[in-house]
């Protein structure tokens, strides 16, 4: 999808770096980034938007496929269910996609998070096999359906194609519920380099990912970032790590040292870099990330629902370090319940309110969200996520059904309400790199792309039936 190119707008309140500002002309650069902001009575007679609007938020870690399986899995199956036996049902579920599935389920998604305050997503893609484990004829084929998806819908894409070898720590021989994940690293040379063209043309970065320590060896991650040298300088690198309680005692039954200080012992890593998750730190790693200038990719839902733990937002905020949020399985696409949550989880472990806002900000939703625009967009190696100069023209309308229920609201808690009131997070225009992709919250493609998610889904259960009879 491609939509004209907007010269700017004009904000009656917009949410900035240096906090709320009123009467806000914004003039954008032909390459869809920020040139100018003026506290102006818009002279230039750029189009008005009277409601708020804040800065879009990059989504900086999802598994598309997952959001056409969110709320299955819902059900105890052990007698103690955990990551890992949820993880059995991942596998299974993506032994059932074909790359029309991957597209329509990445659309349909793309579609939900624009609408969720998202202009961005990193793609932290791991199913590159046919269903059998053999590598189709054209390697990139699922990733070519994530770059339809992001065309479709016109949400701002970094693709990181991610490299899985591994079942445990050492190298351990791949499960087969994991085949169509699995490459070997001449395989993923040959996709990297097939993809650099149609990404370079399309305006998608192109990234590196080990999925984890678990799935790579460090040699394995040494030979990645001579690709990255040779291919892709300075591209994002992003890992899971430090997710699971099991994954800290695997990590030193193997070696006695914890996936956290393993991978620094072993990886350049720096700003930019993102380590996702993060959730099992000490107070050494917390310091550690927070100086080596990595963003930590935080998905709190998700992380709620895996039970996976609480991440030490509290400490490493303090320590200035940086984050974003991710929307992962992708059970929930509002950044609004992303960040709902990781406050209330530092809430609850604390036992105090406001826990999250700053001396500089002391409005939660506004330093989180504020932030969140940002680290996403460093992790996302995008310009900055922020209305500034420099900074993408990528914005998001915030709407209400009941605009009375605003009424008594002060315009610099507008958005706590939209956060923290209970009542929904609603969105008018979306822009994304100065083109409006969703106006009024409608999506030109919107009949076909649910048209053709509901196929999708129509055919993947009838796959998943013929899978249960024999």
């Amino acid at each position: 999808m491609t939509a004209p190119m907007l010269t700017g707008a004009h904000f009656r309140l917009a949410l900035t770096p240096e906090g709320w500002r009123r009467n806000l002309s914004v003039h954008f650069a032909a390459d869809g980034t920020i040139r100018e902001t003026i506290e102006d009575g818009n002279p230039a007679g750029l189009p008005v938007y009277e409601n708020p609007v804040v800065p879009g938020v990059t989504d900086l870690h999802s598994h598309a496929f997952q959001y056409a399986m969110a709320g299955l899995s819902e059900v105890r199956r052990n007698p103690v269910d955990s990551f890992w036996s949820w993880r059995d049902i991942m596998y299974f579920f993506a032994l059932t996609l074909s790359p029309e599935d991957m597209q329509a389920i990445a659309a349909r998604l793309y579609l939900a998070l624009l609408k969720g305050g998202y202009t961005g997503i990193v793609e932290f893609h791991y199913v590159h096999n046919d269903l059998d484990g053999t590598p189709y004829a054209r390697r990139e084929e699922l990733s070519l359906a994530i770059f339809e998806a992001a065309r479709a819908t016109g949400l701002e894409l970094t693709h990181l194609p991610v490299f899985y070898a591994h079942s445990n720590f050492g190298g351990e021989t791949p499960t087969g519920g994991q085949r169509r994940f699995i490459q070997d690293l001449d395989g993923y040379h040959a996709m990297l380099d097939s993809l650099r063209a149609p990404a370079a043309e399309a305006g998608h970065v192109l990234g590196i990912a080990p999925h984890s320590l678990r799935a790579a060896t460090p040699e394995e991650i040494a030979r990645l970032m001579q690709m990255r040298d040779e291919m892709l300088p300075g591209c994002p690198v992003h890992i899971h790590v430090a997710e699971q309680v099991k994954e800290i005692e695997d990590s030193l039954a193997w070696n006695g040292r914890r996936p956290v200080e393993q991978l620094f012992d072993i990886a350049p890593v720096d700003d930019r870099w993102c380590l996702i998750h993060a959730t099992h730190l000490t107070d050494a790693e917390v310091g550690q990330i927070a100086r080596s200038g990595a963003t930590v990719g935080l998905c709190s839902m998700t992380e709620a629902n895996l039970g996976d733990g609480i991440f030490p937002a509290t400490d490493f905020l303090a320590q200035g370090g940086e984050f974003g949020i991710g929307s992962d399985s992708n059970i929930a696409t509002f950044a609004a319940q992303e960040l709902q949550q990781l406050e209330y989880s530092q809430r609850l472990r604390d036992r105090q309110r406001n826990v999250l806002a700053s001396p500089g900000q002391p409005h939660v939703a506004a330093n989180l969200w504020t932030r969140a625009a940002r680290g996403g967009a460093r992790a996302a190696g995008r310009p900055e996520g922020a209305i500034a100069p420099g900074g993408m023209a990528s914005f998001v309308e915030l709407t209400s059904p009941e605009p009375e229920a605003l009424l008594p609201v002060d315009p610099e808690a507008c958005l706590d309400f939209h956060v923290f009131s209970g009542r929904g997070f609603h969105v008018g225009d979306v822009v994304v790199r100065g083109r409006k992709v969703v106006q009024s919250g409608s999506h030109p493609q919107e009949e076909a792309i649910l048209a053709e998610y509901a196929a999708a889904m129509r055919r993947i259960a009838g796959r998943l039936d013929d899978r249960k009879t024999r």
